[in-house]
């Protein structure tokens, strides 16, 4: 529930809300790197307590007027593929839409009808259905390694293998096609650009440097290597802070492959559904939280917020600072050289206890945060 104090809106949960799924991320800040149903997705973490940063990492650029579109579609009537592996459900739709457009949708779904589909993914699977067409296989765990097992266990040496791309080129797949015997056909239904407004991109990267997020999500691989991109000379902060403090869900394997090969630990649901994604943040995130026993009080440290008895309290990015840098070493006194390493550049002993005091005021509990004179300050946990 909410209520209005002092002019400023006050998140108060109790222990038992805290136990329901609607205030399971509360407290907590996620980055979302979607553009096509990111609204979606942020709705979902936002039902669930989260603060939510939207920054696109991509937009999808459709391609039905593309030369190399016409082309492909040309090439898989001329010579109908044998495979046919269909990557998204998009992907599917907009093909055949664009071959509507030129006349050509009836040959060309008669010469998918004749192949081997294969959907990676429900998605991709429900693409073809509601195309009228039926798929013969579809991977467990959507992943193109599955994919490229398969045909190799199937035998492809002299087949035709029609690939439709997922945004970009998949030079390792095709190469394993090849290698394998195969003839492999690139079917680009659309690509990806660069976002129209790059600012929310670099602020995230931003905050991902500063541990001013607590999650951030990623539903398509190249959206990884856009945000990568973005970081620029602040790149290798961007994957220290990505492989220690901050938690990264993938919507499944592909989205998670650039990552793996940057050593960044990920989570993704078994399924890659938006919902099973938000799941998957759900039960992991607050695994994360630190729990203090501190004076009399029960404190729980999440994101932006700290919860003291059951009540959260959110708290602005400097006490924040303080009270993590003192619950990393509960009963220790922390002088104010120390607690000045956690604040931003810049700041200064004064910029301590203004801190320190908006921490206390922003607590709510007496007692918490101890003054312990010409020493420092500590938690007395």
């Amino acid at each position: 529930m909410t209520d209005r104090a002092g002019g400023t809106r006050r998140t108060v949960i109790t222990a038992a809300a805290l136990a329901e799924p609607t205030a399971s991320l509360s407290g907590y800040t996620v980055g979302v790197t979607a553009d096509r149903r990111r609204d979606e997705l942020a709705g979902l973490l936002e039902s669930r307590g989260a603060r939510v940063v939207l920054a696109p990492a991509l937009r999808i650029v459709p391609i039905a007027d593309d030369a190399e579109l016409r082309a492909a579609t040309r090439a898989c009537l001329d010579t109908p593929p044998d495979i046919v592996l269909v990557n998204t459900g998009i992907g599917m739709r907009g093909w055949l839409e664009a071959a509507e457009g030129w006349g050509l949708a009836e040959p060309l779904r008669a010469a998918l009808a004749r192949a081997h589909l294969i959907g990676r993914g429900p998605k991709a699977r429900a693409a073809i259905r509601s195309a009228g067409l039926q798929d013969q296989w579809s991977p467990e765990g959507e992943s193109y390694e599955e994919v490229v097992d398969h045909l190799r266990a199937r035998g492809i040496a002299g087949l035709t293998v029609a690939l439709q791309l997922h945004g970009e080129s998949q030079p390792e797949y095709t190469a394993a096609l090849e290698t394998a015997g195969a003839r492999v056909v690139e079917v680009p239904v659309y690509r990806w650009a660069p976002p129209t407004d790059p600012a929310p991109l670099h602020r995230l990267v931003d905050l991902i440097t500063g541990r001013l997020v607590d999650a951030v999500t990623f539903t398509a691989a190249p959206a990884v290597n856009a945000l990568l991109r973005a970081a620029g000379p602040s790149t290798d902060a961007l994957l220290e802070a990505l492989r220690g403090h901050i938690l990264v869900a993938c919507a499944g394997p592909v989205t998670a492959a650039p990552l793996r090969r940057h050593n960044v630990p990920i989570v993704a649901p078994a399924r890659a559904r938006l919902s099973a994604l938000v799941r998957a943040i759900v039960e992991e995130l607050p695994k994360r939280a630190l729990s203090l026993e501190v004076a009399g009080h029960t404190l729980t440290l999440r994101g932006h917020a700290a919860i003291v008895d059951g009540e959260l309290r959110p708290l602005a990015p400097a006490p924040m600072a303080v009270l993590r840098a003192l619950a990393a070493a509960p009963g220790r006194v922390l002088s104010r050289a120390a607690l000045l390493h956690a604040l931003p550049r810049g700041a200064d002993e004064h910029a301590v206890e203004m801190a320190v005091a908006r921490l206390r005021a922003g607590l709510g509990a007496s007692g918490v945060v101890q003054t312990v004179v010409k020493r420092g300050y500590r938690l007395p946990a």
